[in-house]
Protein backbone atom coordinates (compact mmCIF):
# COMPACT_ATOMS: atom_id res chain seq x y z
CA UNK A 1 0.00 0.00 0.00
CA UNK A 2 2.98 2.30 -0.40
CA UNK A 3 1.24 3.98 -3.34
CA UNK A 4 -1.41 5.23 -0.92
CA UNK A 5 1.29 6.80 1.26
CA UNK A 6 3.00 8.29 -1.79
CA UNK A 7 -0.27 9.98 -2.77
CA UNK A 8 -1.17 11.34 0.66
CA UNK A 9 2.27 12.15 2.13
CA UNK A 10 2.52 15.65 0.58
CA UNK A 11 -0.91 16.62 1.91
CA UNK A 12 -0.10 15.22 5.34
CA UNK A 13 3.29 16.96 5.49
CA UNK A 14 1.71 20.27 4.45
CA UNK A 15 -1.12 19.98 6.98
CA UNK A 16 1.20 19.02 9.84
CA UNK A 17 3.64 21.83 8.95
CA UNK A 18 0.78 24.36 8.79
CA UNK A 19 0.21 23.57 12.47
CA UNK A 20 3.82 24.36 13.44
CA UNK A 21 4.71 20.68 13.72
CA UNK A 22 6.83 18.27 11.70
CA UNK A 23 5.95 14.86 10.36
CA UNK A 24 8.10 12.23 12.06
CA UNK A 25 6.62 9.04 10.62
CA UNK A 26 3.66 7.78 8.66
CA UNK A 27 2.10 4.30 8.47
CA UNK A 28 -0.78 2.82 6.51
CA UNK A 29 -1.40 -0.74 7.61
CA UNK A 30 -3.96 -3.40 8.27
CA UNK A 31 -4.42 -4.77 11.77
CA UNK A 32 -7.03 -7.49 11.99
CA UNK A 33 -9.99 -6.45 9.86
CA UNK A 34 -9.22 -2.70 10.11
CA UNK A 35 -6.97 -0.31 8.19
CA UNK A 36 -5.10 2.47 10.03
CA UNK A 37 -3.43 5.63 8.82
CA UNK A 38 -1.05 6.61 11.61
CA UNK A 39 0.56 10.01 11.62
CA UNK A 40 3.35 10.71 14.10
CA UNK A 41 4.07 14.41 14.55
CA UNK A 42 6.27 16.43 16.85
CA UNK A 43 7.39 19.99 17.54
CA UNK A 44 9.94 21.70 19.74
CA UNK A 45 8.87 21.09 23.30
CA UNK A 46 6.70 18.14 22.21
CA UNK A 47 3.11 17.96 21.04
CA UNK A 48 0.15 17.50 23.33
CA UNK A 49 -3.33 16.05 23.02
CA UNK A 50 -4.80 19.34 21.77
CA UNK A 51 -2.20 19.48 18.97
CA UNK A 52 -3.01 15.90 17.95
CA UNK A 53 -6.76 16.57 17.94
CA UNK A 54 -6.35 19.75 15.89
CA UNK A 55 -4.05 18.08 13.34
CA UNK A 56 -6.41 15.10 13.13
CA UNK A 57 -9.37 17.36 12.38
CA UNK A 58 -7.47 19.31 9.69
CA UNK A 59 -6.06 16.13 8.15
CA UNK A 60 -9.47 14.50 8.03
CA UNK A 61 -10.83 17.50 6.12
CA UNK A 62 -7.84 17.62 3.73
CA UNK A 63 -7.82 13.87 3.01
CA UNK A 64 -11.57 13.86 2.30
CA UNK A 65 -11.00 16.39 -0.50
CA UNK A 66 -8.66 14.11 -2.51
CA UNK A 67 -10.31 12.94 -5.73
CA UNK A 68 -10.24 10.13 -6.59
CA UNK A 69 -10.07 8.70 -3.08
CA UNK A 70 -6.61 7.09 -2.70
CA UNK A 71 -7.82 4.77 0.08
CA UNK A 72 -9.26 1.49 -1.23
CA UNK A 73 -10.98 0.74 2.11
CA UNK A 74 -12.25 2.78 5.03
CA UNK A 75 -9.58 3.46 7.64
CA UNK A 76 -9.02 4.91 11.09
CA UNK A 77 -6.92 8.07 11.27
CA UNK A 78 -4.64 8.25 14.30
CA UNK A 79 -2.44 11.25 15.06
CA UNK A 80 0.01 10.98 17.92
CA UNK A 81 3.37 11.88 19.34
CA UNK A 82 6.19 9.59 18.26
CA UNK A 83 6.89 8.87 21.93
CA UNK A 84 9.82 9.36 24.26
CA UNK A 85 11.72 6.41 22.78
CA UNK A 86 10.82 7.00 19.16
CA UNK A 87 12.75 5.31 16.39
CA UNK A 88 15.35 7.31 14.48
CA UNK A 89 14.64 6.12 10.95
CA UNK A 90 16.48 8.57 8.73
CA UNK A 91 19.90 10.18 8.64
CA UNK A 92 18.17 13.51 9.38
CA UNK A 93 16.51 12.00 12.48
CA UNK A 94 19.87 10.87 13.80
CA UNK A 95 21.52 14.22 12.97
CA UNK A 96 18.77 15.96 14.93
CA UNK A 97 19.43 13.65 17.90
CA UNK A 98 22.98 14.91 18.51
CA UNK A 99 23.13 15.76 22.20
CA UNK A 100 20.32 13.31 23.02
CA UNK A 101 20.46 9.97 24.81
CA UNK A 102 20.15 7.22 22.18
CA UNK A 103 20.01 3.44 21.84
CA UNK A 104 21.84 1.69 18.95
CA UNK A 105 21.25 -1.98 18.06
CA UNK A 106 23.96 -3.55 15.90
CA UNK A 107 24.09 -6.07 13.08
CA UNK A 108 27.29 -7.44 14.59
CA UNK A 109 28.63 -6.70 18.08
CA UNK A 110 30.56 -3.45 18.56
CA UNK A 111 33.11 -3.30 21.37
CA UNK A 112 31.79 -6.73 22.41
CA UNK A 113 28.16 -5.57 22.77
CA UNK A 114 25.01 -6.10 20.68
CA UNK A 115 23.77 -2.61 21.61
CA UNK A 116 24.82 0.58 23.38
CA UNK A 117 22.98 3.43 25.02
CA UNK A 118 24.55 6.80 25.56
CA UNK A 119 24.78 10.42 24.58
CA UNK A 120 25.15 10.95 20.84
CA UNK A 121 28.07 13.34 20.58
CA UNK A 122 28.49 13.66 16.82
CA UNK A 123 27.52 12.34 13.43
CA UNK A 124 30.42 12.19 11.00
CA UNK A 125 30.79 10.91 7.43
CA UNK A 126 31.07 7.21 8.25
CA UNK A 127 30.59 7.00 12.00
CA UNK A 128 28.72 8.05 15.08
CA UNK A 129 30.45 9.21 18.26
CA UNK A 130 28.63 8.12 21.37
CA UNK A 131 29.50 8.52 25.05
CA UNK A 132 28.51 5.50 27.13
CA UNK A 133 28.73 4.64 30.82
CA UNK A 134 31.23 1.92 31.67
CA UNK A 135 30.66 1.10 35.33
CA UNK A 136 31.76 4.30 37.11
CA UNK A 137 33.30 6.15 34.18
CA UNK A 138 32.25 7.41 30.79
CA UNK A 139 33.96 6.54 27.55
CA UNK A 140 33.60 7.68 23.97
CA UNK A 141 33.01 5.10 21.25
CA UNK A 142 33.22 5.39 17.49
CA UNK A 143 30.48 3.33 15.83
CA UNK A 144 30.54 2.64 12.09
CA UNK A 145 27.23 3.83 10.60
CA UNK A 146 26.92 0.56 8.63
CA UNK A 147 27.00 -1.44 11.88
CA UNK A 148 23.80 0.16 13.25
CA UNK A 149 20.71 -1.96 12.59
CA UNK A 150 18.26 0.22 14.56
CA UNK A 151 18.46 3.54 16.35
CA UNK A 152 16.02 5.20 18.72
CA UNK A 153 15.86 7.82 21.41
CA UNK A 154 16.17 6.37 24.90
CA UNK A 155 15.45 7.41 28.45
CA UNK A 156 18.46 7.54 30.73
CA UNK A 157 18.00 5.96 34.15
Amino acid sequence: MSTVLEKVRPIIEETVAANDCRLVDLEYLKEGPNWYLRVYADKDGGIDLDDCAFISEKLSEALDLIKPDPFPKSYYLEVSSPGAERPLKTAADIEAAVGEYVHFDYYVPQYGEKFHEGNLLAVEDTLYRIEVKDKTRRKELEIDKKAVAKARLAIEF
